[in-house]
């Protein structure tokens, strides 16, 4: 299979520079699979000065529509794992109102198992990878930590033969029962699919012992993803056993804002230092 980063058309190394910072690589637009004559795209971020080895992937995804901007303009909001050593990787999915939630899972389970493949090419070790995201890209994260396989060895796509495994999963927000939210919404179209599909993607309902540890972060004045999600799943997570904690941030709504969101990043590299570096 061609190299990723040699396919991509517009494949040119950028190299952002902040202050006080180790300037930044970025490889924009590594198409990791295509449907409806469309290309599915990651950025991948990587830091100029030593790389860990490790790599945390971060969903794209508001409300699962995955909204494109220029890379550079997310180098801030990746700084303190790439100052950490880290290679980041920004997956968008296929969008909102045209894609639906169970789309939009298969999408980035497709994108776990592209970066896993050319994890040597990335220089990141395969066994070492994070995801993160808030809302629904925390819902999407968490469906990958928990509902995982190794490959799908009766594909013909070589992509879908490689595991979608991660080894530890954030999430700020995250809504885990879709049972009672799917229909007609004109603010969620994702959420517009067949209720006999909610099971199938609702993480509440796929945590088994097996699973990696979890972080939730959730505000207790979140009136659109209402912290029962998070104490609900931190619930079922302890009933299995599975290595998790669960932050609430006293008054915090639904997207965390200036110290809000400085408590909840630092946490959230804490929890990814311990299990993918310790």
């Amino acid at each position: 299979m061609p190299s990723p980063l040699r396919i991509v058309l517009c494949a040119i190394l950028l190299v952002i520079p902040t202050a006080a910072t180790a300037a930044v690589k970025i490889t924009p637009d590594i198409v990791y699979g295509h449907k409806d004559g469309m290309a599915l795209i990651y950025d991948m971020f990587e830091p100029e000065g030593e790389k860990n080895g490790a790599a945390i992937i971060y969903m794209v995804s508001g409300g699962w529509f995955s909204v494109w901007q220029e890379p550079q303009s997310r180098g801030t909001g990746f700084r303190s794992f790439l100052d950490a050593g880290y290679t980041v990787f920004a997956v968008h999915h296929g969008s909102a109102p045209r894609f639906k939630v169970p789309e939009a899972y298969a999408d980035v389970s497709r994108a776990v198992r592209h970066i896993r493949m050319n994890a040597d090419e990335y220089r990141i070790d395969a066994s070492r990878m994070g995801v993160t995201g808030g809302s629904a890209g925390g819902h999407l994260s968490l469906m990958l930590g928990l509902n995982a396989d190794r490959g799908l060895g009766d594909e013909n796509d070589p992509v879908l033969q490689v595991s979608n495994e991660v080894a530890v999963v954030v999430a700020y927000y995250p809504p885990v029962d879709l049972r009672r939210m799917t229909g007609p919404s004109e603010r969620f179209p994702a959420l517009d699919f067949p209720n006999e599909e909610a099971a199938g993607i609702s993480p509440l309902l796929h945590v088994d012992p097996q699973d990696p540890p979890v972080l939730l972060i959730h505000g207790d004045a979140d009136e659109l993803v209402n912290i029962s999600h998070s104490v609900n799943m931190f619930a079922e997570l302890q009933k299995h056993n599975v290595a998790s904690n669960f932050i609430t941030i006293p008054g915090a709504a639904h997207g965390f804002r200036g110290e809000e969101a400085v408590q909840a990043s630092a946490a959230r590299l804490v929890w990814f230092n311990r299990y993918l570096l310790d």
